[in-house]
């Protein structure tokens, strides 16, 4: 059996060196921790793209709140795109839903076909979709290749239950990646109940917002031993 993968949150270039040293598959980067993460600038990700051994996704999100966007936020989604690929990230994370908080499964698609050939991820926006076996059926459908999720509840703990279940129903058409207070002391309890192939953690120990070595290292490790 493959062992399971893990991607470590990144708010800025330190902490991406850190997932880079320390084990981690992949970086997801992205600004504005507060607000749960936005795209990141273009320049911090070109010096991250250069230092980086590791896959690097991005995230495309014009601003925090919501995920529900107005035609300017989503023509800058576009551009975002487009100019992220030049720089040759391996991936691409983000969420659109509509006002009913459904999937908006038109706006979505397009985004992932202008991403073609990288790979996508929905993000957390999941979390606050009102039926999630549809809205499962639907990312898929968007040709979504992840979706990273706490299994709508505050953390992947609280969400357990929720996360096995999704990761049955999705059957292998798209990767189920717990996110959300994962952490190296509950990661086993997640693995065990959970089975997922692909993990999502910020490892960061403390009140800042710089991953923690340790963290990132005690996670990778505790992965590798399952």
């Amino acid at each position: 059996m493959k062992k399971a993968k893990l991607e470590i949150a990144c708010f800025n270039l330190e902490s991406a060196i850190i997932a880079n040293e320390n084990g981690a598959d992949r970086v997801e980067l992205c600004a504005n921790m507060k607000e749960g993460g936005t795209t990141p600038d273009f320049e911090i990700s070109k010096v991250v793209r250069d230092v980086l051994s590791i896959d690097l996704n991005v995230m495309i999100r014009p601003r925090g709140g919501n995920f529900v966007y107005s035609d300017v936020e989503f023509e800058q989604m576009k551009s975002e795109i487009t100019a992220f690929k030049k720089l040759k990230v391996d991936g691409f994370v983000f969420g659109i839903l509509k006002e009913d908080y459904s999937i908006n499964v038109e706006q979505n698609k397009e985004l992932v076909i202008l991403a073609n050939p990288f790979p996508c991820t929905f993000h957390r926006a999941f979390d606050v979709v009102k039926d999630v076996n549809q809205s499962l059926e639907s990312v898929i459908e968007c040709g979504f290749k992840t979706i990273l999720t706490s299994g709508q509840e505050k953390n992947v703990v609280e969400g357990i239950d929720a996360l096995a279940e999704l990761v049955e129903k999705a059957s292998n058409r798209i990767t189920i990646m717990p996110g959300g207070g994962l952490r190296s002391s509950n990661i086993i309890l997640l693995n065990e109940r959970t089975n997922a192939s692909f993990y999502h953690s910020s490892a960061i120990t403390d009140s800042g917002e710089v991953a923690h070595p340790d963290e990132v290292k005690s996670l990778k490790m505790k992965l590798d031993r399952l």
